[in-house]
């Protein structure tokens, strides 16, 4: 089965990193995202000139145009559309110019254990295109399109209207064990049966979904892409379908339905990138209702951001709120949508370059990563207030929704992997039962590498599952990191060992560079699910590990999966369980 001891890769971990290391920092850049469905990129600023200074490449109008739409779909959702940096460095002129166009070429071909992906050596980006974005970041930046209520209302789309929708469940799907999978560079998801592995329906969608979330009864389906579309499926239709849709902006990463009681059903939001704002829109139409910008002052520094986007959203369990992670001015909202006219907004200092996050095992607490600063935020939601701002001890936590477990010495923790280094950090989360540690790091200890995206287990499985899917070391890239929680030690200066899966191996994929990404349970806990993402024109998989055995259980390969990256359980999802 080839499950190697963790001793094993200590020499690979370190030539990888010795390698790849170019000097930039924490340049963690987006997963890859189709040319094929994008429907708008940024254009091109009209004031615009090829450069002239000496040193300075130029670019045609025909090659900014191709070099817009790259740095859109794929550069964008870490370093900006204005290119000014969070999750990854600023890209403004006065920095790239000063590093070079050779130093530029060689960090976008072989990227870093930081987080940036290596572009030209993974064949995802041609060499003709590496040298395009290389001369790109060194031009002025181009200005996007603005987009308010009169251009959402132009896309606004109602396809089957809720008086012509079924009344009860109309098919025999198990709609628990559901899992909806983003087939990112074919602007589609995947509706997956948990049970008999089968592809039930693929769905057109935006491209490069970013997230699929479930309204609170578990009827709708909603994903929403990187290109700012906004699709909700009914899942109780004979044929589950698309019944609304609707374009939120140029670029987008979020959406969430109200789920407090009283309020199920009753309204969606989704987050946008750019422009930067959200938007509340009606639970069973999608028709934009209230349209909030994000535009305003950095909380520590006082001095205006023209691009806060819009990351993580939440919905409370405690109050009728939804929780707004405001990225670049370091601002989190709790938004009562109780009366759009009267809106209130509960606006919380917190920490910059807010990203991804969930909530710990009793739904009280959002806890979220600032990942360029190094921490993790605490949201009490019951009380509406900032509980805690802790460091990770890492470089750029990525947690995704993190994972909750029971240390055997720490009690209830939280967890979050890095895109930056190989460690993951325990975050303890019991403030009556262990005050002394809440909110505080607990341990930190080392896994595959850097590069990793996603950290996941389940409740009662006893096992933490680590991906490093971005990491330049493509053996490192394909295999995940499984840590048995009984074993976790009781001393911090002791690393436990962790078995390593060799997940791409399992797949028998033989062509390409495919990267691991994303466990996901299934309904019962006995399952995860993992997706090996390979190149577009490449065969992909998904593979399911016994999660008691850790060993193969099956591999789903089909055409139709193109690039499978996040996967999202109904059941899961719709309780927050993670």
């Amino acid at each position: 089965m080839n499950i190697l001891p963790t001793s094993v890769r200590t020499g690979l971990l370190a030539s990888a990193a010795f390698a790849f290391a170019l000097g930039v920092g924490a340049v963690a850049a987006q997963e890859a995202a189709p040319a094929e469905n994008a429907t708008e990129a940024p254009a091109a600023n009209d004031n615009q000139a090829p450069a002239e200074a000496e040193g300075i490449p130029t670019l045609t109008e025909a090659e900014l145009e191709e070099a817009n739409k790259i740095y859109f779909e794929r550069c964008a959702g870490c370093h900006g559309v204005l290119r000014k940096g969070a999750t990854g460095k600023a890209l403004t002129p006065d920095l790239t110019r000063e590093l070079g166009y050779d130093y530029l070429h060689s960090f976008i071909t072989y990227g870093s254990p930081a987080g940036m992906p290596n572009w030209g050596t993974s064949g995802d980006l041609t060499e003709d295109e590496v040298s395009l974005m290389a001369k790109y970041v060194m031009q002025d930046p181009s200005a996007p399109p603005e987009w308010g209520m009169d251009k959402m209302q132009e896309t606004w789309k109602v396809i089957v209207p809720p008086e012509d929708r079924p009344t009860e469940k109309m098919n025999d799907w198990d709609l628990e064990n559901l899992f909806s999978v983003t087939l990112r560079d074919a602007g589609q998801v995947a509706l997956i049966d948990g049970g008999t592995y089968e592809i039930k329906k693929v769905l057109d969608t935006g491209y490069a979904v970013h997230i699929s979330r479930l309204s609170a009864s578990g009827r709708y389906l909603l994903v929403i892409g990187r290109d700012a579309k906004v699709d909700m499926i009914d899942l109780w239709m004979e044929d589950p379908s698309i019944v609304a849709t609707i374009k939120v902006g140029s670029e987008a990463r979020s959406v969430e339905t109200s789920k407090f009681e009283g309020w199920e059903d009753k309204y969606a939001i989704a987050g946008a990138y750019w422009p930067p704002q959200y938007v509340i829109m009606d639970g069973a139409t999608l028709e934009p209702l209230k349209i909030v910008s994000t535009r305003g002052m950095v909380y520590d520094e006082q001095t205006y951001h023209p691009e806060p986007r819009v990351a993580a959203i939440l919905a409370s369990h405690y109050r009728p709120e939804f929780i707004v992670n405001i990225k670049e001015t370091g601002k989190i909202q709790l938004v009562d949508y109780t009366d759009l006219t009267n809106l209130k907004i509960t606006e919380i200092e917190a920490e910059r370059f807010l990203h991804d996050g969930g909530l710990d095992s009793t739904h009280r607490y959002f806890i979220t990563a600032a990942n360029a600063r190094g921490k993790v935020v605490v949201i009490d939601t019951k009380e509406g207030t900032l509980e805690a701002v802790t460091e990770t001890g890492g470089e750029t936590p990525h947690p995704g929704r993190g994972a909750n477990f029971t240390h055997p010495t720490f009690g209830p923790v939280w967890a979050t992997s890095h895109l930056g280094d190989d460690s993951v950090a325990l975050l303890g989360t019991d403030p009556e039962g262990h005050a002394d540690s809440a909110w505080k790091l607990v341990d930190s200890f080392p896994a595959l590498g850097g590069g990793s995206l996603f950290i996941k287990t389940y409740p009662g499985s006893n096992h933490v599952y680590v991906d490093a899917t971005l990491n330049p070391d493509p053996e490192i890239s394909g295999e995940v990191a499984v840590f048995d929680i009984d074993k976790l030690p009781a001393d911090t200066e002791v690393d436990p060992e962790f078995t390593i899966l060799p997940i791409a191996e399992w797949a028998e994929i033989e062509d390409g560079q495919p990267r691991v990404v994303q466990g996901e349970f299934n309904k019962d806990g006995t399952e995860v699910w993992f997706s090996v993402w390979n190149a577009k024109d490449k065969e992909s998989a998904i593979v399911v590990v016994d999660d008691a055995t850790l060993e193969l259980k099956q591999v789903i390969k089909d055409p139709r999966l193109i690039t499978p990256t996040g996967k999202f359980n109904v059941q899961n999802t719709m309780g927050d369980i993670y």
